[in-house]
């Protein structure tokens, strides 16, 4: 049985053909915070929003401690992305398909789940997140593949290490078809504007 705990649409897997969206929460948050953007959402895509493994003292919960930042631990980064294709499996099913859509440190983890399986990812949303440094299992695949990648920040977002950001925008063009967009006044957060560009990306790419 899977162990993440998660919130999930009304009816999931209603439409067998389609891809889940994978909603995964930033550092400190929880899996209710992310299930807010389910109205944004294209309709008729089954979505699950997850709580990451590592809960905090102080409330809410991480995919992986911070060390340095920018450049996390890779052991826990992949304990983690193996406990959520582990949720995947039992709920969803051994072959089903997801669209990963992550905020900050559930950016990075949507990045891994692209770089560990990337047969089984559809489409992968990264808002105001990064990718880890090193190898993955499936980086090969992915630069000759290059599937669909949304990669969205704001302008004024100090919270990502620039070295971070630096080798996230060396690898993704490297490894996918990219969209990017950078988003004037924005700060470590989501806007309308950046909602409205996620929705048209899914549309295309996963509900179309």
């Amino acid at each position: 049985m899977s162990t993440l705990r998660a919130v999930r649409s009304p009816a999931p897997g209603a439409d067998p053909a389609a891809p889940t969206v994978l909603l995964l929460h930033g550092f400190g948050s929880h899996e209710h915070d992310l299930a807010g953007l389910a109205p944004h959402l294209p309709s008729g895509l089954p979505w699950a929003a997850l709580r990451a493994p590592l809960d905090l003292p102080h409330g809410g919960a991480a995919w992986f401690p911070i060390t340095t930042p920018g450049s996390p631990d890779p052991a826990p980064v992949a304990a983690a992305a193996d406990a959520i294709w582990a949720w995947v499996d039992a709920e969803l099913g051994p072959d089903a398909t997801v669209a990963p859509l992550g905020f900050s440190q559930g950016g990075l983890m949507a990045t891994e789940l692209l770089r560990t399986r990337p047969a089984r990812v559809a489409a992968t949303v990264v808002l105001g997140g990064f990718v880890a440094g090193g190898e993955r299992p499936g980086d090969a695949t992915l630069a000759g593949t290059r599937p669909p990648v949304f990669w969205g920040r704001g302008e004024l977002d100090t919270v990502i290490a620039p070295h971070a950001i630096e080798r996230t925008a060396a690898w993704l063009p490297a490894h996918s078809t990219l969209t990017a967009r950078t988003y004037p006044g924005l700060a470590h957060g989501i806007d309308a504007a950046e909602l409205a560009d996620v929705r048209t990306f899914l549309t295309a790419h996963v509900a179309g």
